[in-house]
């Protein structure tokens, strides 16, 4: 499945999250999102859109997850989500979740309120 990667930034630490996040944005790629793959390095991850709860369903490694408005404002953190066990609630004001290695949202300093910019790669 070809994917587009992005580069985000937390825009409040200019602290580079990842330079090779893949975006799922049709429903096979939203649907299959990370399941069943290998865990992620520090500089990928997925964000999946449009997207307001996450399962860890098929999942073999943990994850963190961040929740994002229509602005890229962090609405909610979910660090350490494990494996198989692991699920969000339901956010009405998040139309974005994007999944990163377990510790990298304290890596990057991600908190509630701040602004992630995202930026297209080649």
């Amino acid at each position: 499945m070809n994917y587009k990667t992005i580069k985000i930034m937390n825009a409040d630490n200019n602290k580079i999250i990842g330079d090779k996040i893949k975006v799922a944005d049709t429903f096979v790629k939203r649907f299959r999102g990370l399941m069943l793959s290998q865990e992620l390095n520090e500089n990928e991850g997925m964000l999946i859109k449009p997207c307001n709860s996450i399962h860890m369903m098929f999942m073999r490694y943990p994850i963190d997850a961040v929740f994002l408005d229509s602005e890229n404002k962090v609405k909610a953190v979910y660090e350490n989500l494990k494996p198989w066990i692991g699920i969000t609630k339901m956010h009405s004001d998040v139309t974005s979740v994007l999944e990163l290695k377990k510790g990298r949202a304290n890596q990057t300093g991600i908190n509630n309120g701040n602004i992630l910019t995202i930026e297209e790669t080649v």
